[in-house]
């Protein structure tokens, strides 16, 4: 190691060596006599610039900068699930324990337990050969998650000794193989990767299934793929947060990463407490044991808030390399932004649009891309499915990252301040969003929900588009000047706003709507719709089909119509059948 190398400036969480020194670029490094963790992000002949990711308070030149070799890596192995780590995967927990409940820079704490022994099953014998992504032996890591120990992606070999089945810490060796050069090498049960760079795998496959996610309007309207991105852009107090809460617990991925990037403290504090106590609904046990939780408020060092994004991806790839569905919540991107404009300002580079550094689109599609439907090194198929929520300056769609987010995803989820102001959740406006994933879809929704489906789901966003345009009139001359079927329009389009788009989460019931009741929710409107319309053409006016308490009725089925009867939906046709039959 050289420890020649000393501070010469310090300008916030950036730190300059001056003249030549022998660190490279996007190398790991300690800082100060407190080891505070950083890495280089620019060296010139003149000068070595290091981005901190602590508080460097306190820190003053003349100390030392001390080389460790290696990039700015992560710990993967069994004790990750259901951790709560910040930005660089220290463990909350752990530091708490040791210097109390706030962030104490310079501790040194293991990111997983390596005193905790794992019940592990080998699943090679000496003479296998093995490469990188070979499963080479499981462990229960939650009584959801079974780890599976991954061969490291750039090590390849014969097996030549194996430990038996038993009971064994992180770092023990398990397996020891030899390379092609002829070298020993042991496996243990962990492996570090550095963040920045994706993880390997054998072949992108295309995206065919939805990630379902239990809320009306995503899975029907707009849903995002497994495997695919959505970003969810919304100003203050428009439910951001709440949405990626939903999807967090509800969603039919295999993992949740959660990644709170420069959020509220009280915000993220709610958050941990939510998770800890709520019940997964797949299985029955606590959410946190397919959870990983990092937690990077906005009161904690600003660079590690850069870093937390791509410590958050990389755990979702090392369990997508196992063969699971992965979904990655960021909240919000937005900070993670800021983060770089701070850093890039303090490094004097010449600003772009709004001040972040021209080097903000190529960071965002770098990210973005990482999502994906593989198939892993070790032969099955895994995904990450990654969801960024955007803060945009006063709900302001057009400022930078929001629209450098919509090139390099193909689902937004527009949330709207006056659908949040008027208690409409989730606040996402029908108009402004959209998803691409549609046509990729449409053949999963029709062998595994309906046929028509899709036919159902183009007619509903046929009659809200429909009512948008009618309201532009409704405000110039009032709803009473319409004819009878424009008027028509715009009660059943209330009814899907009110009764079908709008979710409470509160509600047991309606928290979570699988999607065969999405469907049979659809053709319910619809045909309550199409009834209507052959009543108009009877000459019976629209105060009297109103009359019928149908409309109203239909407002309320998601409460009333339990997620495990949808056998009530004949009867409600039935009714509503019956009741036009009778209006003469």
């Amino acid at each position: 190691m050289n420890t020649n190398n000393l501070i010469y400036g310090i300008n916030g969480p950036v730190v300059t060596i001056k003249g030549k020194t022998e660190l490279k670029m996007m190398e790991m490094v300690y800082v100060g006599k407190e080891k505070l963790i950083g890495e280089v992000i620019k060296i010139t002949d003149d000068f070595t610039t290091i981005q901190v990711y602590e508080d460097t308070v306190g820190l003053y030149p003349g100390e030392e900068v001390i080389s460790t070799g290696e990039p700015m890596c992560v710990t993967l192995g069994p004790g990750i699930i259901g951790n709560i780590y910040d930005g660089i995967e220290k463990p909350l927990a752990a530091i708490a324990e040791k210097s109390g409940v706030f962030l104490t820079k310079g501790v040194s704490t293991p990111p997983i337990d390596y005193e905790k022994l794992w019940d592990v099953t080998i699943t090679v014998k000496p003479g296998d050969e093995v490469k990188g992504g070979s499963v080479i032996a499981t462990c229960p890591e939650s009584e959801i998650i079974t780890h599976k120990v991954l061969v490291p992606p750039t090590v390849s070999g014969k097996v030549i000794s194996v430990a038996p089945n038993g009971k064994y810490k992180v770092n023990d060796t398990i397996v020891t193989i030899e390379r092609p050069d002829s070298t020993k090498q042991d496996l243990t049960l962990c492996q570090k990767w550095p963040i920045r760079y994706a993880r390997p795998t054998a072949e992108r496959l295309p995206i065919s299934k939805p990630l379902v996610t239990g809320q009306r309007i995503l899975d029907t309207m707009f849903p995002v793929a497994m495997g695919g991105a959505a970003a969810i852009p919304g100003g203050f107090g428009t439910g951001k947060t709440v949405t990626q809460h939903q999807l967090a617990k509800y969603s039919n991925a295999d993992i949740i990463v959660y990644v709170g990037c420069g959020e509220r403290g009280n915000e993220m504090t709610q958050a941990l407490k939510e998770f800890s106590e709520l019940t997964d609904p797949k299985s029955g046990k606590p959410l946190l044991q397919r959870t990983v939780l990092i937690a990077n408020t906005s009161n904690m060092p600003v660079a590690a808030r850069e870093a937390s994004i791509y410590t958050g991806i990389t755990i979702a790839e090392y369990y997508r390399d196992m063969g699971y569905s992965t979904a990655m919540m960021a909240d919000s991107t937005s900070r993670w932004a800021e983060a770089l404009r701070e850093i890039s300002g303090r490094l004097e580079e010449m600003p772009a649009d709004e001040g972040y550094p021209a080097y903000l689109p190529s960071r965002l599609s770098e990210f973005y891309e990482r999502a994906g439907y593989y198939k892993t090194l070790c032969g099955d198929e895994g995904s990450i499915t990654v969801i960024g929520a955007v803060s945009p300056q006063g709900a302001d769609f057009s400022e930078p990252v929001t629209q450098n987010t919509k090139r390099f995803t193909r689902c937004f989820w527009a949330l709207d301040k006056s659908l949040a102001y008027a208690r409409h959740y989730p606040a996402i406006n029908w108009n402004d969003s959209y998803s691409e994933y549609l046509s990729d879809l449409s053949e999963w929704y029709e062998e595994n929900v309906a046929s028509d489906f899709m036919t159902l789901r183009g007619k509903i966003m046929n009659i809200l588009a429909e009512e948008t345009k009618l309201m532009e009139i409704v405000k110039l001359i009032g709803s009473e000047m319409l004819p009878d079927d424009q008027k028509l329009t715009l009660e059943i389009a209330r009814v899907i706003r009110v009764g079908f788009l709008q979710q409470n989460a509160t509600n047991p019931t309606d928290t979570y709507t699988p999607i065969t009741k999405h469907y049979l929710m659809m053709k319910t409107i619809l045909h309550l719709y199409s009834c209507a319309q052959k009543a108009l053409e009877k000459q019976i006016p629209v105060s009297r089909i109103l009359s019928t308490g149908m409309f109203d009725k239909l407002i309320k089925m998601k409460y009333d119509i339990p997620n495990d009867k949808p056998e009530l939906f004949d009867s409600y046709n039935d009714e509503i059948t019956k009741v036009f039959d009778s209006l003469e």
